[in-house]
């Protein structure tokens, strides 16, 4: 056996010798916690080999290209963060349109349009400046 499995079994001797010093009632408290670190220790192990297959990650957490293949730089997520972002601004600016067109007439339409307006122009800007940091580190890591 190796070391990892000794331990296991360890941690579950120590649960069983507890629940018979115990008894029922702590039972289930006892499996809950057995079970946290079991599952903890799957988890590390699941990310280790898949750390193993992907290789060295580069400092934003993702896998590094290959030489010779892209900057390094990992899948674009702004992407996909900024539709979802277009979609829901839309989802919510049909009712919200209505309570303020009801509320206030022309102005409150306006004012409602104006901040969702606003809100998808400050999320694409915090976009922007966050790609250009992300060039810029990996425009300086390769120089």
């Amino acid at each position: 056996m190796d070391t990892r499995q000794d331990d296991l079994r360890r941690d579950l001797d120590a649960t069983l010798q507890a629940r018979k010093e115990l008894g029922k009632e702590y039972e289930s408290e006892l499996l809950d916690s057995f079970l946290s670190r079991l599952d903890a220790r799957l988890d590390a192990r699941v990310e280790r080999r898949v750390s193993e297959r992907l290789g060295p990650a580069d400092g934003y957490g993702q896998p590094s290209a290959p030489p010779g293949r892209g900057h390094g730089h990992g899948p674009r997520r702004s992407g996909r963060s900024s539709t979802r972002l277009a979609i829901v601004s839309m989802a919510l600016g049909i009712p919200l349109s209505g309570i303020g067109a009801g509320a206030a007439g022309f102005w409150g339409l306006l004012v409602c349009w104006g901040g969702i307006v606003g809100v998808n122009l400050s999320a694409s800007l915090a976009e922007r400046g966050e790609e250009k940091r992300r060039s810029e580190t990996a425009r300086s890591e390769w120089e």
